[in-house]
């Protein structure tokens, strides 16, 4: 599977690892936050704005992340924009 970007912010962290299809940074597929690493298991929605491309997925921990990689910047830095802890199931 091809890489194509390591990237940060200096704000959280964030490395983001993206596959490159087509085009370059076409997606997501792991990224480190605070260093630990999570795989991204789905992207769950894309959408664009004035100031970056927003992915919303679900990592290999099971929870849900919003990263955002930033258009306005020559480096296409990454920052988390928001998270959602998932309920484990009792069972």
């Amino acid at each position: 599977m091809p890489a194509c970007c390591l990237a940060h912010n200096e704000g959280m962290k964030v490395d983001v690892e993206c596959y490159a299809g087509r085009k370059a940074d076409e997606r997501p597929v792991r990224f480190r936050l605070e260093g630990k690493q999570y795989g991204v298991e789905e992207v769950l929605e894309q959408w664009y704005e004035p100031d970056g491309i927003f992915y919303k997925l679900r990592a290999n921990d099971g929870n849900l992340y919003i990263l955002r990689q930033q258009t306005s910047v020559p480096d296409g830095a990454w920052d988390l924009v928001s998270f959602r802890e998932e309920k484990k199931a009792n069972r």
